[in-house]
């Protein structure tokens, strides 16, 4: 008598015709998952004057060719309309609004693990991959796997490695990805617990030269292909250009500190805090952005990168949002990334209040945004973060 198999964990995985993806979706096959390829269409450079270098035609024929080179099915998502609504508008309102907010946090948090996840339930899929280099603890979730799998493999599809012996088991947890230079663990604060149980990232442990070793050698068809750039599934544009075609330049003065005007500016939203260059000024030494006062229509800038305004040791957070579901207990010691490729700084979350949360930093930072998102972590796990509202610089403390 013939034993009987058990289901097979089934899988959809985010393709988006690059590398990474590509790779998940093989690493999964060879795992012994029942794997499904979904391709996102968040964006078309047809459908109004908002054009790019977006080419979602040739990324998905590229997803295509790997499902078939790997022998999986393959799905198409249609989410322009609501990529459209709850990532670009906020991204034009926020800069009409003189912050700075993250497009890539957003769609995280939005479309790649709101809506994609969701697609994936309805379809039937025990869980979903990405490409992201991250490392996640699903310890406690608990699926029928193939029978026939050898015990090592069934180790290796249902338990990732833990992170720390003092971490719970009774929840998921989210670990920055081995690879420093790739670490997406910034981008991924916002997901919530239910998704971050069912969600694998299988390059989590590889550095991004690995990735390339691992797909050459599986001869897949994108393993040379060169990573994308630019906004999430917009691609690379002219942001000044992306801008203006929903917000209306506003030009006013370039201010230093003490309210000399030394230029002239062309809408505070084509500039960031730190930004150095479409500083029109006539000077010979360079002029860094320091604030951007909305109310006046002011850019204050500064001579020096390593000017008191620039420099920060205490944030203001808001809509915050906790890994574990929960706020942790007050006080507590944390490291802070107030950047993707900023060093983290160790600090203390002093207090929270009315949906806000107070950060004392050790050691000051530079170039803090208002829009941008802190990530706080203990060590290398992320717990969490929040949108930066205000900072206190050294000036003023």
């Amino acid at each position: 008598m013939k034993k009987k198999l058990l289901k097979k964990i089934k899988v959809l995985v985010a393709m988006s015709g690059g590398v990474d993806s590509s790779l998940v979706a093989a690493l999964l096959v060879k795992q012994g998952y029942d794997v499904t390829g979904a391709f996102i269409k968040n964006w078309s450079d047809t459908k109004d004057l908002q054009t790019g270098e977006c080419e979602w035609r040739q990324e998905r024929r590229d997803a295509i060719r790997v499902a078939a080179s790997l022998g999986i099915p393959f799905l198409t998502f249609d989410f322009e309309k609501q990529y459209r609504k709850l990532v670009v508008d906020e991204l034009f309102r926020g800069y009409k609004a003189g912050v700075t907010p993250n497009p890539d946090v957003l769609c995280n948090e939005y479309i790649k693990f709101g809506l994609f996840w969701s697609k994936a339930k309805q379809l039937g899929f025990d869980l979903m991959a990405t490409g992201h280099y991250a490392v996640n603890d699903r310890t406690t979730y608990n699926v029928q796997r193939t029978a026939s799998l050898a015990p090592s493999v069934i180790a290796r599809n249902v338990v990732i490695k833990r992170q720390s012996s003092s971490v719970s088991s009774s929840r998921a947890h989210l670990f920055r990805g081995v690879d420093k230079d790739k670490d997406q663990s910034y981008f991924l604060y916002r997901i919530n617990q239910e998704v971050l149980a069912h969600t694998l990232f299988p390059l989590g442990n590889y550095t991004k030269s690995q990735v390339r070793a691992l797909a050459k050698k599986m001869s897949l068809p994108v393993a040379e292909k060169p990573d994308s750039q630019g906004i999430c599934f917009i691609g690379k544009v002219d942001f000044g250009k992306f801008l203006a075609k929903k917000i209306k330049s506003k030009p006013g003065d370039i201010v230093t500190p003490e309210g000399k005007v030394i230029g002239q500016h062309q809408g505070l939203h084509n500039y960031t805090i730190g930004q150095r260059h479409k500083i029109k000024v006539a000077d010979k030494h360079a002029w860094f952005v320091a604030e951007k006062d909305v109310s006046a229509n002011k850019l204050v800038v500064v001579p020096s990168d390593d000017h008191p305004l620039l420099k920060t040791k205490r944030l203001i957070l808001t809509d915050l949002h906790w890994i574990a579901g929960a706020a942790p207990k007050i006080p507590l010691d944390i490291l802070v990334q107030a950047r993707y490729r900023q060093s983290p700084e160790a600090g203390c979350v002093k207090s929270i209040k009315s949906g806000k949360l107070e950060i004392v930093l050790k050691k000051p930072i530079k170039s803090v945004a208002p829009g941008q998102s802190a990530v706080l972590y203990k060590g290398k796990e992320c717990v969490g973060g929040g949108i930066i509202s205000n900072s206190t610089t050294l000036r003023t403390l």
